[in-house]
């Protein structure tokens, strides 16, 4: 008899939003005579997602598979709210950046992958999404601001990447890098940030069933506002790790100084994975604002993922894993 135990963020099925709750609202939009314009990557706009309106050639790839191995370990999080409630400091410091983000032009985009490689490329994003076998996950997501969210992410497992990229066997770290463009991003135009955003994981994170590349949620495309076309999502670590629009995979044997180590590397380190009894240096991360409810709940070690990385980090010293 197999007996199968629950993983620590997990909950029981009828605590999370079904997948046919997601796609009933693409058959009423059908059934009302606009879903084919859906799928052929219309100018339909979405209620709560500001600028979806642009035409995305990577509609009709929406919805993907749901993987009911990753359930969140809570309700999702309403989708007007976790697109419109957003840090991406390349177009300000503040949440309210939906309606700037709408100046990113996400067609066309390359991603480059060089480094330690086989052979170093340069791939358009279709091209991209064509040769990833994608699906939807859903994520909680914890911000090192003590705020979260559960998200129904879409994507491919970022080990599929770092297989087409093919490193050498001499390769420890994936290095990531967003755009820079400080015509269309005005925070960019603030010097004093070491852009562009950069951040990296271990060879050993960057290939772990957990680590995901993101490319939609809730059943469509990204939007703008949360890191299209291309983001990372490692629901283990703080939000700030989950670097957004990639444009560039480098592998490497040396470990980066990433865009918020730079910046302030007391208050925001390396690792960045979650954990309740490691207080930020200005406030405690005991505990979390759900904010869909604005209700504080506890925060739970690795996010709740512990049973899933903890073993990642067993031999790191005195490394500062938590910050």
């Amino acid at each position: 008899m197999l007996i199968r135990n629950k993983q620590g963020w997990e909950i029981s099925e009828n605590r999370a939003t079904s997948e046919d709750v997601f796609l009933n609202r693409r058959h009423l939009l059908k059934m009302m005579g606009i879903g084919g314009l859906i799928a052929g990557g219309s100018s339909l706009a979405f209620p709560g997602i500001p600028g979806a309106a642009e035409t995305d050639p990577s509609a009709a790839l929406y919805p993907v598979p749901r993987n009911d191995a990753f359930v969140g370990g809570r309700p999702i999080t309403p989708e007007e709210i976790s697109t419109t409630y957003n840090n991406f400091y390349e177009f300000g410091s503040h949440k309210n950046i939906s309606k700037a983000a709408q100046a990113l032009k996400v067609r066309p985009w390359t991603v480059k992958i060089d480094g330690m490689v086989e052979t170093e490329m340069e791939i358009g994003i279709d091209d991209l999404l064509a040769k990833m076998p994608l699906e939807e996950r859903v994520y909680r997501h914890r911000c090192v601001e003590a705020w979260s969210m559960v998200v129904p992410w879409s994507g491919f497992q970022l080990s599929e990447l770092v297989k087409l990229a093919a490193p050498t066997t001499s390769a420890k770290y994936l290095v990531m890098q967003t755009f820079e463009d400080k015509s269309v991003a005005s925070g960019q135009k603030q010097f004093w940030y070491p852009w562009p955003y950069t951040e990296a994981l271990t060879m050993a994170e960057a290939t772990h069933e957990l680590a995901f590349m993101v490319t939609g949620m809730y059943g469509k495309p990204m939007p703008k506002q949360n890191g299209a076309p291309l983001r990372l999502a490692v629901p283990w670590k703080y939000g700030f790790k989950q670097i957004k629009s990639i444009v560039r995979f480098h592998f490497t044997d040396k470990r980066p100084e990433t865009f918020w180590e730079k910046l302030n590397s007391r208050e925001y380190g390396f690792w960045a994975n979650v954990n309740p009894e490691v207080r930020h240096p200005r406030w405690s991360q005991a505990t979390e604002r759900d904010l869909e409810t604005g209700k504080r709940i506890p925060t739970l070690m690795y996010n709740g993922y512990a049973n899933e990385v903890a073993s990642l980090y067993k031999d790191l010293g005195n490394e500062r894993l938590f910050m």
